[in-house]
């Protein structure tokens, strides 16, 4: 049978299947008995209650509610496995025990419906506990089946979109979701037995300050002005602090217009606390403290695991400046660095790729991203960054080039950003100042000057210490998640192609489902094309029959720190071991969007250093341009998933 056939075919089951559900729909409903009728249910208990407290419920009259995931019907008996927000739990029904109606409709139950069981708690002969039903109500029909049982919703492109299936059918991501809840009640816990106040500031902002981000816009109509999203919490809590609350934190959604990828989304969860009469040492204490505290709650242990590597949280976390961090893994001072020409030169030296407004320090944070920060595993604190990367830190009285801050890292990457807050008004404003000559030279990331916050600041603001922590990335070290999709219950997706109504026909059959579904081909209109001419110049066959072509799969995509042009792409070329490709085309792709897609690749070309990554390899391509205009449309060559990973192409 044929890939169409099969479709097909598959096409005609589900249209089936929905229709006899529909069919039973409409039957309750004649009945006078529809479920969605009903407005309540009378849950007493929960399923792992249930179990946990057997000998005192052992006989006990028990209510539950849950959807129903296995049945099984053997003459006049049968099990069916409800289950509820714990989990699941199974309910023996006898055509004796419910009456002859009710066993009836016990039989004609679906897999997905949702119910109301009661009856008394017993254990069955092969020791289950288990519920012996007496009454079975329907309270919800499920008219769209759930994925195959044995093998639950595995695409985690229909995981991530939607969620709401993926929670059903797998325990572990129900498990994720129920940790992340407990995270933030044991950070909310933590800072309340430090007498820190929980605040909430405007999301909806004039000047997008406190981090180095490119930030959403859009209009308030009531106002009539353009207004951003906010990046950051920073500056409306420092404000707090200046009108003397002393110790605050915010829990909240923060917004930067940037890549998507397995570690960054668009949207993520931001804490950041202040508290007044202390400084980053300070901080470094509380954050040690917090992520002990976090993980004996969550985990029950100070030895975790993050993706098949040990993880020491009971240990001293080490403390390493960032020129310390550099000279130990690149060899290199940049202490002796004194001209911008020097870290030029030097960073062309190394192939680091770095921008014309770019200073020394921030050519420093280059070299430390690239050299560093994969090899920090353990608990890490990288102090003492440069003045120019830090526009809201305090100087270090003993070196006035570096600032007061630290990172925290684990498995090579940042966990927690903190500072010494700058609290002089006057300094405050020069820093503004440079960051607003970097923004009017192009850097889309700089802070802009905020009057207004300068004006708190004349007011007076106490010596400060200050903390940021990614909620997102805590729940991926804390739960073992590989990807920030994993901990989060709707995560930025691209839209799914709409879908043009006038070139779908349907035939429907009276209960709104169809029965076939016939696709027009797509027309596509090339008179706007310009193709480029076809080479006249031969090229040596034996030469190029020396290229090796394969189907390539992506395992992970995204954006290259630094570059606005550059995706880095791990791939599965059938060996076994993961092969890194660079390629310029993030102007036309989103990573998130290739994730799981079979490309083209040469393979045998010879690694090539871009933004310090060895390239191993080439991504195929198609390019033309439009007509009349300098515009150019790049396609990569996507081929059928069924094609495996090494497939040589001849």
């Amino acid at each position: 049978m044929s890939e169409k056939e099969k479709n097909n075919a598959n096409q005609q089951d589900m249209n089936h299947i929905l229709k006899a559900r529909y069919d039973k729909l409409k039957e309750l409903q004649d009945a006078q008995a529809d479920p969605f009728l009903i407005t309540k249910a009378e849950q007493t208990h929960h399923s792992t209650e249930i179990k946990e407290n057997f000998f005192a419920l052992e006989n006990q009259q028990v209510v539950i509610a849950g959807r129903v995931m296995a049945k099984r019907v053997m003459g006049k008996a049968g099990f069916l496995h409800v289950q509820d927000r714990d989990g699941k739990i199974q309910v023996y029904v006898s055509r004796e025990s419910l009456g002859e109606e009710e066993y009836k409709a016990y039989k004609r139950l679906d897999i997905g419906d949702i119910v109301e069981v009661s009856g008394f708690v017993f254990k069955t002969q092969t020791g289950e506990i288990s519920i012996h039903g007496e009454k079975i109500l329907l309270l919800s029909k499920s008219l769209y089946p759930l994925p195959e049982k044995f093998h639950g919703l595995q695409d985690t492109d229909t995981r991530y979109r939607q969620r709401y299936v993926d929670l059903i059918m797998n325990e572990d991501s129900r498990d994720v979701f129920m940790k992340r809840s407990q995270i933030l009640r044991e950070i909310r816990n933590f800072l309340a037995g430090r007498d820190f106040l929980e605040v909430e500031t405007p999301m909806l902002v004039e000047n997008a300050g406190g981090a180095a981000a490119r930030p959403f816009e859009t209009h308030y109509n009531a106002l009539n002005e353009d207004v951003k999203l906010r990046i950051s919490l920073e500056l409306y809590l420092k404000r707090l602090i200046i009108g003397g609350m002393e110790r605050v934190y915010e829990i909240g959604r923060v917004f930067r217009n940037e890549g998507i990828d397995t570690r960054h989304n668009p949207e993520f969860t931001l804490m950041e606390l202040y508290q007044a009469y202390t400084d980053y040492d300070g901080m470094m204490e509380l954050t040690e403290s917090m992520f002990r505290y976090l993980a004996e709650k969550v985990c029950g242990t100070l030895h975790i695991s993050y993706q098949g590597t040990p993880i020491d949280l009971e240990s001293p976390f080490r403390r390493l400046t960032m020129t310390d961090a550099i000279k130990e893994y690149a060899g290199i001072d940049f202490d002796k660095i004194q001209t911008l020409e020097e870290a030029r030169a030097l960073a062309k030296e190394k192939e680091i790729a770095y921008e014309e407004h770019h200073g020394i320090g921030d050519i420093e944070n280059l070299f430390f991203e690239e050299y560093c920060e994969e090899k920090l595993i353990q608990p890490t604190f990288i102090m003492d960054h440069p003045l120019s990367i830090s526009p809201l830190t305090k100087k270090k009285p003993s070196d006035p080039t570096k600032v007061e801050r630290f990172e925290l890292f684990i498995y090579g990457r940042e966990m927690a950003n903190a500072y010494s807050e700058l609290n002089d008004p006057i300094d405050q404003r020069e820093r503004f100042k440079a960051q607003d000559a970097l923004a009017d030279a192009g850097d889309e990331e700089a802070n802009h000057t905020d009057e207004d916050f300068l004006h708190a600041m004349e007011i007076g603001m106490p010596p400060t210490g200050g903390i940021g922590y990614g909620i997102d990335r805590l729940v991926m070290l804390l739960t073992d998640s590989a990807s920030i999709r994993d901990v989060l219950l709707f995560p930025t997706m691209k839209s799914l192609e709409k879908k043009d109504e006038g070139n779908r026909a349907s035939k429907g059959n009276g209960n709104g489902i169809c029965d076939q579904v016939a696709t027009v081909p797509e027309k596509i209109d090339f008179s706007n094309v310009k193709i480029e001419p076809l080479f006249e110049e031969q090229v040596d066959f034996e030469t190029f029959s020396k290229s090796d072509f394969r189907a390539v799969k992506v395992k992970d995509c995204f954006a290259v720190p630094k570059s606005k042009k550059l995706l880095q792409f791990t791939l599965d070329d059938g060996t076994g071991t993961d092969r890194t490709i660079l390629s310029g085309i993030h102007d036309f792709y989103e990573p998130e969007e290739l994730i799981g897609k079979t490309l083209i690749a040469i393979t045998n070309l010879p690694p090539r250093a871009m933004m310090g990554v060895e390239s191993c390899g080439m991504l195929l391509s198609a390019i033309n341009q439009k007509k009349d205009s300098d515009e150019e449309e790049l396609h990569l060559l996507m081929v059928d998933n069924h094609i495996p990973a090494g497939a040589k192409l001849y």
